[in-house]
C-alpha cells in the first residue's frame, strides 16, 4: 500500500507485509549468517535474491526494514544502512572516484566531510577543488568539463549557508558530473532533494533520523541513479549497519515528523531571541528574516530545524563562560537528539582545520553551535540567557 502523508510514511513504510508472529514491531534479527533455501540454488553462487539472505554484512531483515522506510521519507528508490555518518560519507566517495579524477564541493561543509576531502582522498590521486557555499555562480563556474562528483551540504554545519542545489544539479548533469547531497540538518521532513534533481542523498542517521543520541548510524539514498557501487564498497570496507541499531534508527524515525515539527519551532523561536539578546552579535539560521538567504530557504526548505550558531559577545573566553554555565542544556557534540546540546565548532568538528582556514570559512573563536532538542522553549531561553549574562561578569 501507497501511503501519502509523511507521518504515516514515517510509522508503517518498510514494514515486511508477512508477520508469522504477529509482532507489531519488526524483529532484530541479531544473526551473522543465514541458512541458505534449498530451493535456491543461485545462492551457492553468492547471489541472494531479494526476500533471502546470506550474511549480514551484505543484507539483514531488519536492517532492510529501516532502509525501506528511509527511501519512502526521502522519495527515493533504494537506500543502503552504514555504521556512521563517515562510512556513508567515504563509501561514496571511493566508489566513484579513481587516480585521476576531479571533484567539486562547497567549503563550508562538516569538518570532517572537509578533513576527508582534504587529507585523504589527494593521497589516492584526487582532486578536490572548493567552491563558495553561499554563491551559486561561482560554485557552478567552478564545476569544469570533466567533473565527476559535485559534493553540496545544505544547509551547512555550523554557518547554515544554503546551497541552491536544484540550479547547481542542474549545471553539474550538463556536465557529466555526479550529484550528492548532505542532507543532515534538513532531515527528509524538510527537504527532499531527490525530487529536485540529485542522484544520491546522504545523511547521518546518528541525528535527526535516530533522534535519541543512542546509536550511530549513516545513509545513501537514491532514485533511478544505480548505487550498486556503494553496496559493494559498504560490503568491502565492512561499514554496514548491525540490527540493533538498525531497530533502534527505524524506531526513531516513526517519531521524526513530530520531532521535527517541535524543533523547527524551537528553532526559530530561541534565534529570534538571541538575535536580540545584548550578548549576542550575530545568529547564523537561515529562518530569520534577517538572513540573507531566507528567500532561498523558503523556497527550498519547509523547515530550519534546530541547529544554529550564534557569537557571543567578548571572544573565545567569553563564549567558553556561556557554554560552562548552561544547566539545562548540555555541553557535548552532535546534534538532532531530543535534548539540547552545544559546541564550540573550533574545538570539535572544525578542531582539525588551522586557524587561518577557519577564519576564512567564518568559524570564529566567539562561536557556539546550539542543537535545540524538543524541550519547552521557554525554559531553553531562560538557560540561554542566565549563561549569556553570565558570560559577561
Amino acid at each position: 500500500m501507497a501511503y501519502k502523508g509523511m507521518s504515516t510514511k514515517a510509522v508503517h513504510s518498510g514494514e515486511r507485509p508477512e508477520r508469522p508472529t504477529g509482532a507489531v514491531n519488526t524483529p532484530i534479527y541479531q544473526s551473522s549468517t543465514f541458512v541458505f533455501p534449498t530451493d535456491n540454488p543461485s545462492t551457492w553462487d553468492g547471489d541472494a535474491p531479494e526476500g533471502t539472505y546470506m550474511y549480514s554484512r551484505r543484507a539483514n531483515p531488519t536492517v532492510e526494514v529501516a532502509e525501506r522506510k528511509l527511501a519512502e521519507l526521502e522519495s527515493g528508490k533504494r537506500c543502503l544502512l552504514f555504521s556512521s555518518g563517515m562510512a556513508a560519507i567515504s563509501s561514496i566517495l571511493t566508489a566513484y572516484l579513481a587516480k585521476g579524477d576531479v571533484m567539486i564541493s562547497q567549503e563550508d561543509i562538516y569538518g570532517g566531510t572537509y578533513g576527508f576531502l582534504r587529507n585523504n582522498l589527494p593521497r589516492m590521486g584526487i582532486e578536490v577543488r572548493f567552491g563558495p557555499t553561499a554563491d551559486t555562480d561561482a560554485l557552478i563556474d567552478a564545476i569544469a568539463p570533466g567533473t565527476k562528483l559535485v559534493w553540496m551540504e545544505s544547509p551547512s554545519n555550523p554557518l547554515m549557508r544554503l546551497v541552491d542545489y536544484p540550479e547547481v544539479a542542474k549545471a553539474a548533469h550538463e556536465r557529466g558530473a555526479i550529484v550528492v547531497i548532505d542532507n543532515t540538518l534538513a532531515s527528509p521532513m524538510n527537504q527532499r532533494p531527490l525530487e529536485m534533481g540529485v542522484d544520491m542523498v546522504t545523511e547521518s542517521g546518528t541525528k535527526y533520523l535516530g533522534g535519541h543520541s543512542d546509536l550511530l548510524a549513516g545513509a545513501v539514498v537514491s532514485g533511478d541513479f544505480d548505487i550498486s557501487p556503494v553496496h559493494d564498497a559498504r560490503s568491502s570496507f565492512g561499514g554496514s549497519l548491525d540490527p540493533f541499531a538498525s531497530f533502534l534508527l527505524e524506531r526513531g524515525m516513526k517519531t521524526l515528523p513530530l520531532r521535527m515539527e517541535r524543533h523547527n519551532r524551537n528553532g526559530l523561536e530561541v534565534a529570534e531571541f538571541l538575535e536580540d539578546h545584548p550578548v549576542v552579535e550575530r545568529v547564523h539560521y537561515p529562518g530569520l528574516k534577517s538572513h540573507p538567504q531566507h528567500a532561498l530557504a523558503k523556497r527550498l526548505l519547509s523547515g530550519c530545524g534546530g541547529l544554529m550558531s550564534f557569537e557571543v559577545k567578548g571572544g573565545r573566553q567569553a563564549a567558553e563562560k556561556a557554554m560552562r554555565s548552561m544547566r539545562l542544556i548540555k555541553m557535548a557534540t552532535s546534534l538532532g537528539g531530543v535534548e539540547s546540546l552545544v559546541s564550540m565548532p573550533l574545538n570539535t568538528s572544525h578542531r582539525p582545520l588551522p586557524p587561518e582556514e577557519r577564519k576564512r570559512l567564518g568559524i570564529t573563536d566567539s562561536m557556539l553551535r546550539v542543537s535545540l532538542g524538543i524541550e519547552d522553549v521557554e525554559d531553553l531561553k531562560e538557560d540561554l540567557d542566565q549563561a549569556l549574562r553570565a558570560s559577561q561578569a
